[in-house]
């Protein structure tokens, strides 16, 4: 085993332990040691008794979010982004994680300036004439000070706290293996833990890698450049590393500071709408979105401009899967029940046969049934895409996490649309958006490049394949074509042959014995030397009668299911 190998495996040890005792400390010590865990770890059954009733008495998601926050960033980003999936976790769960926050105490300036120094090393003095000591936000991943550079511009940094990509790194180690344990031995999750576990893994990339937090702001900023009420930060790049992210200070104040009272009826339309419009913009336009535009991450400043910051947590979504959502939103609105089997199956790569299912479609219908024929601006799209993804779950049909984010970006937009403007109608103010994709999509010149990039791809395919033909051709002459089979399940099929096979034999021995001790007694009946042949034959049938027996119990007996 290498060196490395054997540090990460102590590591692990020594985090699973750490991990195990906050379970502990919040009353899931009863769950570990029935689990068999306890004996690796030095905890007792008795010790159960000893966990805090308060705790115990409060619900398991609630323990188990307290437990996150406790288990330190790793944990709470994890929850963060499992509060967007409940097509993983209960309904239940993601609302009680959504409450998750990763405000912490600062670390000492010291630290913040050690790492500044090596990430700007020899050149910390001529980047910046003043970095504050005081902390803007103090966060569990990063932490965030005023600054200003030796240009002139007001900036703001955003620093990784000490030690966290470290710790980072070893609880994603931690959590794959868990993963891949757990893909090992429970096979009716109905989702695959260790691609789950890939997919945290990249969203925590991002979250330890401010390059991609500073591309994604630049991304965003270059679309609204022609827009002059929405704004993104600038990205100063000469002052970013991986650790370090320094953008213009935003001078505004962010919504979650301001009370609806304290504006005028047309301040408040006109931010909703501004917002609405940036958001659902992203997403239908760009196919790229800010998935957390709540009312901290906004800053309203002079004359309702809205600024965005933290595009941290982004979206992408492709043509292909635009033009599905709103074809799912048609074929909802429409009641076209055979379209929107069809839009499932492209959107989650789900079994044909599940969608065609009686139970499947009856499901469909009953969400068909509570918008059918409405008017579109009468559709609640959030609520629509939530009540669709959870009965994707009843179903064990995976989502891709993009999609999940949109619902999530869709959301927290209109929450704030609610809190600012509660009659404001998000999806009747973004109809024209939405009916622009679709002229746009079915359109004259629409249809004339879609068609002549399906010729084209047609005649590519043409082009190849007289190659792809004497390739075939040139592999059969010189006895080189194989032909692979996948055979799925073929491990019972082998299962089967076996049983089949020990059973034939045990029913030959069985006869053999039946029939042997029969001419043995039979033999010693008309011999005159009696009683010899006929003990062997009655031993004989003893034995055929003791294996048909055993033979007969061995079926009725419950067989142990294999996963």
């Amino acid at each position: 085993m290498k060196i490395h190998s054997i540090k990460r495996t102590i590591q692990n040890t020594r985090r699973f332990a750490e991990i195990l005792t906050v379970l502990t400390q919040f009353g899931f010590r009863r769950v570990i040691v029935d689990s068999g865990l306890a004996r690796f770890f030095d905890l007792k059954k008795e010790d159960t008794e000893h966990d805090e009733i308060s705790r115990r008495q409060l619900p398991n998601s609630v323990r188990i979010r307290l437990a996150m926050e406790e288990l330190g960033p790793t944990f709470i980003k994890l929850g963060q982004i499992l509060s967007t999936r409940p097509d993983l976790i209960p309904p239940e769960w993601a609302e009680e994680f959504k409450k998750l926050h990763d405000r912490c105490t600062p670390v000492p300036f010291e630290s913040i300036q050690e790492i500044l120094s090596i990430e700007f090393a020899g050149r910390l003095e001529h980047l910046f004439s003043f970095i504050s000591e005081e902390p803007l936000a103090a966060a569990s991943m990063a932490q965030v000070h005023r600054a200003r550079l030796i240009s002139g511009e007001d900036v703001v940094i955003k620093v990784i706290r000490p030690g966290n990509r470290q710790i980072v790194e070893e609880d994603m180690a931690l959590v794959q293996s868990l993963a891949q344990l757990a893909e090992n031995y429970f096979s009716n999750l109905g989702y695959s833990p260790i691609l789950v576990a890939k997919e945290f893994a990249r969203e925590l990339l991002k979250e330890v890698n401010l390059i991609y937090e500073g591309q994604a702001t630049d991304r965003l900023r270059r679309y609204f450049e022609d827009d002059d009420t929405i704004f993104f930060p600038k990205v100063y790049w000469e002052a970013t590393t991986r650790s370090v992210l320094t953008l213009e200070e935003i001078k505004g104040r962010r919504l979650s500071t301001l009370s609806p009272d304290d504006l005028s009826a047309r301040d408040k339309r006109e931010i909703v709408a501004r917002g609405t419009d940036a958001v659902f913009k992203q997403c239908l336009q760009f196919g790229f979105f800010h998935a957390d535009p709540h009312p901290g991450n906004i800053f309203l400043l002079p004359q309702n401009r809205l600024c965005f910051i933290d595009c941290g947590m982004t979206g992408h979504l492709d043509r292909k899967t635009t033009d599905l959502l709103i074809d799912l939103i048609a074929s909802i609105s429409h009641g076209n029940l055979d379209r929107l089997g069809r839009v499932v199956v492209e959107l989650t790569d789900a079994d044909p046969t599940i969608t065609a299912s009686r139970d499947f479609r009856a499901e469909l219908q009953h969400l068909i049934s509570q918008v059918e024929d409405s008017p579109l601006e009468r559709i609640d799209i959030s609520t629509l895409l939530q009540d669709f993804f959870a009965m994707l779950r009843r179903f064990n049909i995976r989502c891709p996490g993009d999609l999940l984010l949109l619902t999530k970006a869709l959301t927290v937009i209109e929450s704030v649309a609610e809190q600012f403007d509660p009659d404001f109608d998000v999806l009747g103010h973004v109809e024209p958006q939405i009916r622009e994709v679709v002229s746009r999509r079915y359109s004259y010149r629409a249809i004339r490049e879609r068609m002549l990039r399906t010729a084209a791809n047609y005649l590519q395919l043409l082009e190849g394949m007289p190659v792809d033909i004497q390739r075939l051709l040139d592999q059969i002459k010189r006895s080189r074509f194989t032909l692979n089979l996948e055979l799925k399940r073929i491990e019972h099929l082998g299962e089967k042959i076996d049983l089949a096979s020990r059973v034939m034999g045990l029913a030959m021995i069985i006869s053999a014995l039946i029939v042997g001790s029969s001419i043995l007694i039979l033999a010693d009946h008309i011999s005159r030397d009696h009683g010899f042949l006929r003990n062997i034959g009655l031993i004989g049938l003893v034995l055929a009668g003791a294996y048909s027996a055993g033979f007969v119990i061995s079926f009725l007996l419950p067989k142990k299911r294999k996963e």
